[in-house]
């Protein structure tokens, strides 16, 4: 039975955390986006967000847990997700994101760890026109 399922690999998908210009220090928000690398568009895109860690007293700490729907994303074009307030980058911030693609399911966690948010990670986003954290 379980060798009757396909092992699909994502590729061409990345998730993008970045200020909202180049000048990010007074940025209380900074936005999440899907990017879709493919040269066809995906369709049904489910993204499921959360943000956990431990605060300073070591208690566990999550966010809700945000499910966010598109239909379709065009080829070589990135959406938003969502803004994450500057506060909370002590979190991880896990982005689950299932997507239509060739007639097949895909799937794949994307995680910032806590920590990688910062300038030094950043590198040029796609499409987007400014600097951010990419995980592919």
């Amino acid at each position: 039975m379980k060798k009757d399922i396909p092992d699909l690999k994502v590729e061409d998908m990345a998730i993008v955390v970045a200020p909202p210009e180049d000048d990010f220090i007074d940025a209380e928000l900074w936005d999440a986006y899907v990017i879709n690398l493919k040269d066809e568009a995906i369709q049904n895109v489910l993204i499921v967000s959360k943000g956990y860690g431990e605060d300073a007293d070591g208690e566990r700490r999550q966010t809700s847990t945000l499910r966010h729907f598109f239909e379709e994303i065009a080829p070589l074009a990135l959406h938003k997700i969502e803004p994450i307030p500057r506060d909370l980058f002590w979190l991880a911030h896990e982005y689950w994101v299932s997507f239509s693609y060739g007639g097949q399911i895909y799937d794949k966690k994307y995680v910032f760890v806590p920590g990688s948010l910062d300038a030094i990670n950043f590198t040029p986003i796609p499409f987007l026109d400014r600097k951010g954290v990419m995980i592919r």
